[in-house]
C-alpha cells in the first residue's frame, strides 16, 4: 500500500522514560529525503475534559495547584481514561464526580482533538454536561489539590477572553462551545 510522500518511516521504537501518567518515547526514523534521525515524544492515555453546567446554567469550574507553572490554575475537570472505564462518557462522568463532587444528568460529546501532536500522541475528548449537582463526594488522587467553584458562563467566557484563564483545555472547550452551541443553549442563561 503506497504511503504519503510526507510520511516518516519508523525504524525502531523504545520507551526512554516511564512514569505514572505518561511515557517518553524515542523513535529512530527515516525522513522522506532519506535522512535518519531520532524523534522523541510524550505518550499518554486518552483524556476527557468536561464543561459542566448546573441546572441554573452556571459552570462548575475547579481551582487546582499546578506544580509545572507554580500557581493555582482555574479551569474545567480533566482526567485520563482509566482501564475500568467502559467508554469515554463513563470516564467523563467519573472525572467530574471525582474532581468536583458534582454528577451530571446527561453528557454530550463536544469535540475530540490532538492538542500537541508535534510533541505528543495525546488525544483529548471534550464533553458538555448538563444538570450537574453536588451529589457525590470528591475523590481526589493523592497528588491533586482541587477546589470546585461555580461561575456564570458569561464570567467564564470573559475570563478566557481576558487571558485570566490560561489552561489550554478550558480555553479550547469554552471557545469551541461558543462556536458551535446554538444561542438557546445553557450559555445564554
Amino acid at each position: 500500500m503506497p504511503t504519503d510522500p510526507l510520511a516518516w518511516e519508523t525504524r525502531d521504537r523504545r520507551v526512554a522514560y516511564s512514569c505514572p501518567g505518561f511515557d517518553v518515547v524515542n523513535e529512530s526514523v527515516q525522513l522522506p529525503d532519506g535522512t535518519e534521525t531520532e524523534f522523541d515524544y510524550l505518550s499518554e492515555s486518552p483524556s476527557v475534559c468536561v464543561l459542566p453546567f448546573t441546572p441554573d446554567g452556571d459552570v462548575v469550574c475547579i481551582e487546582e495547584w499546578r506544580q509545572a507553572v507554580s500557581r493555582i490554575s482555574r479551569g474545567l475537570p480533566v482526567g485520563g481514561v482509566e482501564p475500568d472505564d467502559d467508554d469515554l462518557e463513563a470516564a467523563a462522568h467519573r472525572e467530574l464526580a471525582e474532581e468536583t463532587g458534582y454528577e451530571a444528568e446527561r453528557l454530550e460529546p463536544l469535540v475530540s482533538v490532538e492538542p500537541a501532536n508535534g510533541i505528543a500522541d495525546t488525544r483529548l475528548h471534550f464533553f458538555v454536561a448538563d444538570g450537574c449537582r453536588p451529589t457525590a463526594e470528591q475523590r481526589l488522587d493523592h497528588n491533586e489539590s482541587i477546589r470546585p467553584t461555580e461561575l456564570s458562563f458569561a464570567n467564564l467566557t470573559d475570563a478566557v477572553a481576558a487571558g485570566e484563564i490560561q489552561d489550554g483545555r478550558t480555553v479550547l472547550a469554552v471557545s469551541y462551545y461558543r462556536l458551535v452551541e446554538p444561542p438557546c443553549g445553557p450559555a445564554e442563561k
